[in-house]
């Protein structure tokens, strides 16, 4: 097993909810309504948060934040090991990879059908602790990846 993706923990929508700046939406169509937490698309109809998500909370120049969604009714985060998530499918993403120092190491772009492949060089590099997959078009960040070892 090379590497395992988790959304966040349902947990932060706890203090979000009523925050200055969250707003509620609902899904109009799919795709187009990623959450999270699950790391699937909502379903029409369905009830979201937007909000401001710290996503790599570090002290270096490389912090950062973005606006995100997340399932209202979202129960347990997802996880995938060595498996791509529902959210990663037919988006193009950027793939920033950092070391254990929060310090960029590379980069990549991966077009749809790419991800596990992408995911899979970046980690032959030794120096690449973890990666944080954001969509290409919007820039938002969709999920972190981290080495698995069993």
């Amino acid at each position: 097993m090379v590497y395992q993706i988790t959304g966040i923990s349902p947990d932060q929508l706890e203090n979000i909810t009523n925050a200055p700046g969250t707003v509620r939406v609902t899904a109009s169509n799919k795709p187009g309504f990623p959450c999270r937490v699950s790391l699937e698309d909502a379903e029409p109809g369905e009830e979201l948060l937007l909000f401001n998500y710290l996503s790599h909370d570090v002290e270096s120049p490389y912090r950062n934040s973005y606006a995100i969604y997340a399932r209202i009714e979202a129960k347990a985060a997802a996880r995938y090991t060595d498996a791509i998530p529902p959210i990663f499918v037919g988006r193009p993403s950027g793939m920033r990879a950092f070391g254990k120092d929060a310090m960029l190491k590379t980069a990549r772009l991966s077009m749809p059908g790419d991800a596990d492949a992408t995911i899979r060089q970046l980690f032959e590099l030794d120096e690449v602790a973890y990666i944080d997959v954001h969509n290409a078009a919007h820039g938002c960040f969709a999920a972190r990846v981290e080495r698995f070892l069993s």
